[in-house]
C-alpha cells in the first residue's frame, strides 16, 4: 500500500472495506482466501474479508452507531425496520442470526421471527394482508 496513484485507491476502496469489516493489508501479505486489488496493473491492497459470525456483529454495532443509542432501546418499529435491513442482507443465513440478531435488540427470537413473518404476510402494495 505504497505511492500515489495507489494512496488514492485505498483511500477511495477504504469505506467499502470498513462497511464490511474487511481489513486492509499490503498485496504481499494476502492469504489465499483475501481479495487481491489491482490498480493500473498493479496490485494495490489486499483485503481481508471478515467471518461471516463477525460480519453480523459488525453489521450490528454499525446500525448501533447510525441509531445513536443501544438497539435495544429503540422502539418497536425501529426494530422492525432493523429486522427488515438485516434481513436484506442475509444476516439470519449466518447459524445462530436470530438468537444475535434478538439478543442486540433485546428481545426474543420469537419476536424476531414475527417481526421477519410480518413482512412476508405484506402485500406487494406495502400493506398487511388479512390473514
Amino acid at each position: 500500500m505504497s505511492g500515489g496513484t495507489d494512496e488514492s485507491f485505498v483511500a477511495a476502496v477504504r469505506p467499502l472495506v470498513d462497511a464490511m469489516g474487511g481489513r486492509l493489508l499490503p498485496p504481499d501479505e494476502a492469504g489465499p482466501d483475501d481479495v487481491v486489488l489491482a490498480w493500473e496493473g498493479v496490485d494495490a491492497v489486499a483485503v481481508r474479508l471478515p467471518r461471516l459470525a463477525e460480519s453480523l456483529d459488525h453489521l450490528l454495532a454499525a446500525l448501533e452507531r447510525r441509531h445513536g443509542v443501544p438497539l435495544a432501546d429503540l422502539d418497536r418499529r425501529a426494530k422492525q425496520e432493523i429486522v427488515r435491513s438485516l434481513e436484506a442482507r442475509g444476516a439470519f443465513a449466518v447459524r445462530h442470526g436470530v438468537e444475535t440478531v434478538a439478543g442486540a435488540l433485546g428481545v426474543s427470537r420469537f419476536t424476531v421471527y414475527n417481526y421477519l413473518n410480518r413482512e412476508k404476510e405484506k402485500t406487494p402494495e406495502g400493506h398487511l394482508r388479512a390473514v
